[in-house]
């Protein structure tokens, strides 16, 4: 009885210890998000909320100062685009190939590799793109700048492929080994079944691993204010410069007045950021659910 009743006691005091930590991340979150709102909120007092969204100009230290940061938000929105774009087929072959086709030792190889790029510093990896890419592309291409929404795209696409490769690789084993050799008892080849039964079977995790990978590149700040050019206009071309809005926020913070217009409308905009990487990690978990549940019922 002493044992059992000492048992309990040790495990109740873990599950509220682990209940406390938990709370006190969501109280740390909450804090940060009420500090945003609460530095962020009154430039729109000056400035109407349409107005900063869609204002197509980004003056903050002219008299009178443009708060537009419409051209912050097409940049952020295009350089993911395009990362995306390069990111997702190779996160997602990559993590096929490792997890059903390569063997053994190429899989004990390529994963800690993959998954090494993910350790590199950012700016590590913006210098990388500034010093190498920039020069590379002004030559080969003969643009007047090497600093562009490309060389932001693919810089951010290299720090996005170990999320996506790794989650999805993840996922993809995680599928059941009988609905593989059931596949296979049935006639179909090797692709087929990968085709037409581990990824359907592992669509959740693949999903979720594409919009996080997103959700991390649009909310990246040292490589964009390094690659991308620093021009807070609306990019008419991938070979344009671009200012992003965490760029933008990163290169204006320090020199922005405390409590001044320029400092609300960079808190404004972290809002903006923070709403839209929310909404990103909303709709990944909205994904994964919806995809498991289906998954199971079908299975």
């Amino acid at each position: 009885m002493k044992k059992a009743t000492l048992r309990k006691i040790r495990e109740l005091v873990i599950q509220n210890l682990f209940l406390f930590f938990a709370l006190v991340s969501i109280i740390i979150l909450a804090l940060i998000v009420v500090f945003l709102f609460k530095e962020g909120a009154p430039i729109f007092e000056k400035v109407s909320i349409k107005d900063f969204l869609f204002g197509k100009y980004w003056y903050p230290t002219y008299d009178p100062p443009d708060f537009g940061i419409f051209p912050l938000i097409v940049g952020s929105v295009v350089v993911t685009l395009f990362a995306s774009v390069i990111a997702v087929p190779l996160g997602v072959l990559s993590a096929i190939y490792i997890s059903e086709i390569a063997g053994i030792r190429v899989k004990e190889i390529l994963k800690p590799i993959i998954e090494l790029l993910a350790s590199l510093p950012s700016v590590v990896i913006g210098f990388f793109g500034m010093v190498v890419v920039a020069p590379f592309l002004q030559e080969v291409l003969d643009i007047p700048t090497g600093l562009n929404v490309l060389n932001a795209s693919v810089m951010l696409a290299l720090m996005a492929v170990p999320t996506i490769s790794s989650i999805s690789e993840d996922a993809i084993h995680s599928v059941r080994r009988e609905l593989r050799e059931a596949s296979l008892a049935l006639g179909a080849t090797h692709w087929e079944t990968i085709s037409r039964v581990v990824i359907p079977a592992s669509l959740s995790g693949i999903c979720t691993a594409v919009i996080l990978g997103m959700s991390r590149a649009i909310g990246e700040t040292m490589v964009v204010l390094m690659v991308a050019g620093g021009a807070a206009a609306i990019p008419e071309s991938i070979f344009d410069a671009c200012r992003p809005m965490p760029a933008s926020i990163a290169a204006e913070m320090g020199e922005a007045p405390f409590q001044g217009d320029h400092y609300y409308a960079l808190f404004a905009t972290g809002i903006v950021l923070f709403v839209i990487t929310l909404g990103f990690n909303l709709i990944a978990d909205y994904i994964s659910h919806k995809y498991k549940q289906v998954g199971t019922a079908t299975l």
